[in-house]
């Protein structure tokens, strides 16, 4: 793993595939309130975006065409970088989800692995999880590597020395802890998961619901960075509910603050991830 960065990347995920409106009023779905969140988050720490998309009837979609106007209108109305997610829901096909790439962002997700999702599975073959890798690769596009198992930093050792660096010759994995069915969101867990990291990487980690805290303090302790957002967590504290993406991203920036190593902005995390500038 290589040393810890003077500043903390922080990306803000602030929909996700599994609340619905309906139960959520605040949650950000269409394209407007994207761009406002965004904006928003942008003001007060954030610098990268992991976005998935929701339809005209606030469901989760991996549409092309609306792919398209998300990165572009995030790309003219902030500086952030633009992660896509092609993840989508669960029931996504994998088709739908290799064609997310069409739409050109600066970063997309790379889940390594298969993983339990609650009630549901999360199916990752390893045969998608190559071709994502490659066609990635082929486009400029910086991958970043999702890890809900530490079994899956295996995976991902597995495929760089089979198929090579990814796009911009950087390797940066999120560690994404608290799901049920995956990893737990504790400091031993990551801890662990740092034993496996690749030689040179970075790391962001991201805890769901109540593990939220937890694995925001121990990923800054161990020279990490941060994903926070809606998508992971929709309790501020117990008995709270957020009042929307920011409130999470400030919290997250004045912890890192306090752990003197200050949110990075866009510039700083384009050049840590090596980020193509024809990208964006």
């Amino acid at each position: 793993m290589s040393p810890s960065t003077p500043g903390t990347l922080i990306t803000v995920a602030p929909t996700g595939a599994e609340h619905a409106k309906s139960d959520v009023p605040n949650l950000p779905v269409t394209l407007d309130e994207l761009v406002a969140t965004a904006r928003d988050c942008e003001r007060v720490g954030a610098s990268m975006i992991h976005v998935h998309v929701r339809g005209a009837d606030a469901r989760p979609t991996l549409d092309l065409e609306l792919l398209r106007d998300t990165v572009t209108a995030l790309r003219e109305q902030t500086s952030l970088v633009v992660q896509l997610s092609t993840g989508g829901a669960v029931t996504d096909p994998e088709e739908d989800r290799l064609r997310v790439l069409d739409a050109l962002p600066d970063s997309a997700s790379c889940t390594m692995g298969t993983v339990n999702f609650g009630d549901d599975v999360f199916m990752n073959r390893w045969e998608f999880v190559v071709e994502l890798h490659n066609r990635m690769r082929e486009r400029g596009i910086v991958p970043e590597y999702e890890i809900f198992d530490i079994g899956q930093l295996a995976s991902l050792r597995r495929l760089l020395d089979e198929h090579g660096l990814p796009a911009g010759g950087h390797v940066h994995v999120d560690l994404v802890m608290g799901v049920p069915g995956g990893m737990p969101g504790d400091a031993e867990t990551l801890v662990a998961a740092l034993r496996a990291i690749p030689d040179g990487a970075t790391f962001s980690a991201t805890g769901i619901g109540r593990t939220t805290l937890p694995v925001m303090f121990a990923a800054l302790a161990a020279g990490g960075h941060l994903r926070v957002g809606m998508e992971d967590t929709i309790s501020y504290a117990r008995g709270e509910r957020v009042k929307d993406n920011a409130q999470l991203v400030a919290r997250a920036a004045g912890l890192a603050r306090i752990a003197q190593r200050p949110p990075l902005p866009a510039g700083e995390v384009r050049e840590l991830l090596g980020v193509s500038q024809s990208n964006s």
